[in-house]
């Protein structure tokens, strides 16, 4: 059996390839610091889900932005990409915003609250009365 499957080989190329195309060949000023967290191709090859998420503001309005401005670009960008990667079909892009870091990121100061509330109520118990 194979190490590593072609899907996953394709999906790691096609989000290195994106990152640098968003970043340089996308000219929309609308578009944020957008970063490719994640690629997920199709086992045919048909479509690929790209993950993205934003730096700085993530309202729903400026995410429902990016988005907008990344499916409009999709297009350019798969051609983009079919010159930089040799593949027979390159497959049709579908972004998507991962929320994974801000959740993360929201755990992280949830767990960060419980263990100050617990020092906090830790000194209280041991002061002398």
């Amino acid at each position: 059996m194979r190490e590593f499957k072609r899907t996953d080989r394709v999906a790691d190329q096609l989000q290195k390839e994106l990152a640098v195309l968003i970043q340089r060949e996308v000219k929309d000023p609308r578009l944020g610091m957008v970063t490719v967290s994640g690629v997920k191709v199709s086992r045919d090859l048909g479509y690929a889900d790209v993950y993205i998420t934003l730096l700085g503001e993530n309202d729903a309005e400026t995410i429902k932005a990016n988005l907008v401005i990344l499916r409009r670009a999709a297009g350019f960008l798969r051609g983009q990409i079919g010159r930089r990667i040799k593949l027979r079909h390159v497959p049709e892009l579908r972004f998507h915003y991962d929320e994974s870091v801000v959740r993360g990121q929201r755990l992280s100061s949830l767990i960060d609250e419980a263990v100050a509330s617990d020092r906090d109520r830790q000194d209280d118990d041991e002061e002398p009365r």
